[in-house]
């Protein structure tokens, strides 16, 4: 029987890519990360030995704590959350038990640099309307919580992109890695690129996306509701990270429904009782 102060790799597996979400907390150390550097989606890397430093960062929040195999160093980190006030619980097995399963990482090498906070930065055209704001919203689910969006005119987006040490995205010019390519669409490619593609339900929201993105809304029935939406919400907010705030969670109700919802009917006799059907 697990520990009550363990998780399984199935159970977070159904978290990640929702709200509710604990924050995931990669504690290997430098060498072990280092052979394989890749990441269990979601994760934040923190130093296990600075955990006084960084346990306020999660003041309020509850967390799931892993190593290399569950047993190293994820139970005393949890076990100082938990007396910090945080929730916390250690992934049953590590990562090594993650990837035993053949399940989704993020390679490391993929990201941009991060900044002194751990964080990735990213850079792309301002006014988003469709991949620009669903980009933003994979990223925050499933790669960096913490990751910074900077919205700025398209011919500023190279410049802002130097000066800060960000990733540009879903913008044309040499050397931008996400963006359109072929006929996918810039979502398509994070996906693909950043080892996502396992998740089935990414995979099925990938499409609507980008029927929405590219004015093919005949490959996704949701797709025309996916733009009208989107333009909706662009007319909405003149402040382009206020309007990735409200469509987080357009793409969050998207995501569980391509995971959970595709085969539920909804109707006008579907609710009433059987007598007035």
């Amino acid at each position: 029987m697990s520990a009550i102060i363990t998780i399984s790799v199935d159970k977070l597996l159904r978290l990640i890519g929702t709200p509710l979400c604990p924050a995931v907390i990669d504690v290997r150390g430098e060498e072990d990360f280092g052979r394989d550097p890749h990441l269990v989606p979601s994760s934040l890397r923190r130093r296990a030995g600075d955990v006084a430093s960084w346990a306020s960062e999660l003041a309020g929040r509850s967390a799931v704590v892993l190593c290399g195999n569950g047993a190293d160093l994820a139970p005393g980190v949890a076990a100082w959350l938990r007396g910090c006030g945080n929730p916390a619980d250690v992934l049953e097995g590590g990562t090594e038990a993650w990837k035993a399963s053949a399940l989704a990482m993020v390679p490391e090498a993929k990201l941009p640099a991060r900044d002194a906070h751990g964080r990735t930065l990213w850079v792309t055209r301002a006014r988003p309307k469709v991949d620009r704001i669903a980009c933003p919203w994979l990223i925050r689910r499933f790669v960096d919580p913490a990751a910074i969006f900077l919205y700025a005119a398209p011919s500023d987006v190279a410049a802002v992109a130097k000066q800060f040490g960000a990733a540009p995205f879903d913008i044309e010019g040499q050397g931008v890695f996400f963006s359109h390519q072929d006929e996918r669409c810039t979502f398509d490619v994070m996906v693909d690129e950043l080892g996502l593609a396992s998740f089935d339900a990414l995979r099925h929201l990938a499409i609507i996306v980008r029927g929405a993105d590219t004015a093919r809304p005949e490959i996704a029935p949701e797709a025309a509701g996916l733009l009208a939406a989107s333009l909706g919400l662009s007319r909405m907010y003149a402040d382009d990270n206020e309007q990735l705030d409200a469509g987080m969670l357009l793409y969050d109700s998207l995501y569980r429904w391509c995971r959970d919802a595709t085969g539920e009917v909804h109707n006008w006799t579907s609710h009433k009782p059987k007598g007035q059907r």
